[in-house]
């Protein structure tokens, strides 16, 4: 089997640039809170990463709001390569958080020529999926309501003023040659169109390398996320070229069979797929090609020819290499390589001259006139047995790792290997697989094909499954309001993650105390087991807080601060129209600019600063609504006022 990989499959540039962002900004300052607008790219398993990372992805449909809320924490929210228009911009800045654009300039140039031209009062004709973020996104800089086509049906019925000016620009990844039907459509109707060519030219590279691979091969093989618009294009262009082109998200869709009796196999993959995943899966294509070629001939007999399987005695051993009397015209030679998997094994401690053998033929001859054989392949075939076994019964396999590729990890059970593609090694995706090397690790069998020696092992599933029946066990003995221990798993700037044992609660930075907390890293540290209490139950969602009701601050606050009493407390913020003083934690009361002095005061900075200590009168207390107001001025003596006399 040929495998062709196009020249131009995987990440774009915009996609890269914008993907590399987010990595470089969440693995900077901790104490600021990373947020996406948007998923970053249609791919389920860098989103996942990046979500595991503490990036939180904004819902365009959910408001800001809910995300952006005004607090002491740092935001970033980074701008995804497809763009978004001029009013959310508009709308983040109002929250006064940083904005890293990360919009692709293919598309920025886009939203420049929109604007600039319909600030001139020319209409704007989109060629695109009016539903593609990209498409939105230029929508969003356009004066007035564009005009959104993508295909020839709706581009005959539309109907311009033929006294205004017209602009088509087109989606990055708009398909090439439709694009240029529908601008036919456009200008045989009207002549006063300009059209900019907006198509990416990686884009129309990767679409046109996909026509001319795909015309070229047997099968075809598409790689990308399921929602990527351009994966799908390559998929539509594939096809018409190739009828067996198959649309794979990572390795575990794609059913190797399909491919087995093709010469030619063509790979492509969308602009948001990772290099790993298109790498996986060109690797578990080579792997079967080579272990074809080592099964191009059945066993038959116990004639010596390729594949078949013999007895034989040894007649001579060294370190590095078994002598066999096969009773054929050559000598047989067993490699150290083809004895067994143990690397440097010292093949003089494990047989004997005389030991009967039982071994199959790979060459008839090895280029000296030997005949090379293999003496562990027979053993993995005996092994064969108990996997089938394993396989039909779902039985859970131990073994070690014993080999990592980028691909994924290779495993021995006896004496067969199992592979274990990187994306069934963990439910979250692993960059880096060499922390397994060694390791014992539990899997089942997904796939086993002996004849072409292709046996797929899979851990995920059994992490996934422990992991709900986990969940499921402390959702049935939970309840609102319950007591709970936990562990802090991860901490960020707006709150902890905290480990129930079998599913992760949320202990907002809002419902660490009841003062007021800046870091969340000074109340908890990763690892550290803590008591809090179950608030909210939403799904899958706990909310945590550490506010029991029993160190309230405010169950007493009628008595200690009923009205008239004189109270001690430091200045913890400040506003124009007065200072908030904290009596003590998580109870704060105003005091207002008027009630300072007898004197008239601007601002109450110009006689205060954040920490200082201030004696003053409660003169006012609203146990409903938390509300408490002091005066410094009911202390100080009332100035006296000189009655005028007559002269």
């Amino acid at each position: 089997m040929e495998i062709l990989l196009a020249k131009t499959a995987g990440f774009c540039f915009g996609v890269k640039r914008a993907v590399d962002t987010v990595y470089k900004e969440v693995s900077g300052d901790s104490d600021v809170a990373v947020y996406t607008y948007g998923p970053i790219i249609h791919n389920e398993e860098v989103v996942e990463d990046l979500n595991n990372k503490g990036v939180i992805v904004i819902d365009e449909n959910i408001p800001l709001d809910n995300y952006l809320k005004k607090n002491d924490i740092q935001k970033k929210v980074i701008i995804r390569s497809h763009g978004v228009g001029k009013h959310v911009y508009d709308e983040i800045e109002s929250y006064d958080v940083e904005i890293i654009d990360a919009t692709c300039p293919f598309v920025k140039k886009i939203h420049n020529i929109v604007k600039e031209e319909s600030e001139k009062g020319k209409g704007i004709i989109i060629i695109g999926d009016e539903k593609h973020p990209e498409v939105i996104g230029i929508k969003g800089w356009s004066k007035d309501e564009p005009i959104i086509v993508d295909n020839a049906e709706i581009a005959e019925k539309i109907s311009l003023d033929s006294r205004r000016e017209y602009v088509i620009v087109a989606q990055t990844t708009f398909n090439s040659i439709k694009f240029k039907e529908l601008v036919e459509i456009f200008t045989k109707k009207y002549y006063n169109i300009f059209v900019y060519s907006t198509i990416c030219n990686a884009t129309e590279e990767r679409q046109r390398e996909a026509k001319e691979l795909a015309a070229n091969v047997d099968t075809m093989v598409v790689i990308g996320g399921k929602n990527s618009s351009n994966t799908q294009k390559l998929y539509n262009i594939s096809k018409k070229e190739c009828k067996n082109t198959y649309y794979i998200q990572t390795l575990v869709d794609l059913d190797l069979t399909v491919i087995e009796s093709a010469k030619r196999v063509g790979i492509t993959a969308g602009a948001s797929t990772p290099n790993h995943i298109i790498k996986e899966v060109q690797d578990s294509m080579a792997e079967l090609s080579f272990e074809e070629l080592l099964n191009q001939s059945e066993e038959n007999g116990n004639a010596v020819r390729p594949g078949s399987v013999i007895e034989g005695k040894v007649i001579g051993v060294k370190p590095d290499v078994i002598y066999v009397d096969i009773q054929y015209k050559a000598d047989g030679i067993i490699t150290r390589a083809e004895y067994s998997n143990t690397p440097n094994l010292d093949l003089t401690t494990v047989v004997n001259v005389g030991d009967p053998i039982t071994v199959k033929v790979i060459k008839t001859n090895d280029g000296e006139g030997q005949v090379l054989l293999s003496y562990k392949r027979v053993a993995a075939e005996k092994s064969y047995e108990k996997l089938q076994e394993a396989f039909d019964n779902q039985t859970v396999l131990t073994a070690k790792v014993t080999e990592v590729v980028k691909g994924g990890i290779g495993v021995m059970v006896e004496d067969c290997k199992v592979f274990i593609p990187a994306s069934l090694v963990s439910d979250t995706f692993e960059k880096d697989l060499d922390k397994y090397m060694d390791q014992e690790i539990e899997f089942v069998l997904t796939e086993f094909a002996p004849k072409k020696r292709r046996v797929i092992g899979d851990r995920k599933q059994l992490l996934v499954a422990t992991k709900a029946e986990a969940a499921k066990k402390l959702f049935d003995s939970i309840n609102v309001g319950d007591v709970v221990d936990g562990t802090v798993k991860n901490v960020t700037p707006f709150g902890a993650f905290i480990d129930l044992g079998g599913a992760d609660g949320l202990l907002h930075i809002s419902e660490m105390s009841w003062g007021r907390i800046d870091d969340p890293k000074s109340v908890v540290k990763v690892g550290e087991t803590i008591k809090t209490y179950i608030k909210e139950i939403n799904g899958e969602k706990i909310a945590l807080s550490l506010k029991f009701d029993d160190n309230n601050p405010w169950a007493k606050a009628a008595e200690k601060y009923a009205v008239g009493t004189e109270v001690t407390g430091k200045i913890a913020r400040m506003t124009a129209f007065g200072a908030f003083v904290e009596l003590e934690p998580g109870v704060d009361a105003l005091l207002h600019v008027s009630q300072i002095s007898y004197e008239h005061v601007a601002k109450p900075e110009d006689v205060y600063k954040i920490g200082d200590e201030v004696t003053a009168k409660v003169v006012d207390f609203k146990e409903e609504d938390k509300k408490i107001s002091l005066s410094v001025k009911a202390l100080l003596p009332a100035p006296v006022v000189e009655e005028a006399t007559e002269e």
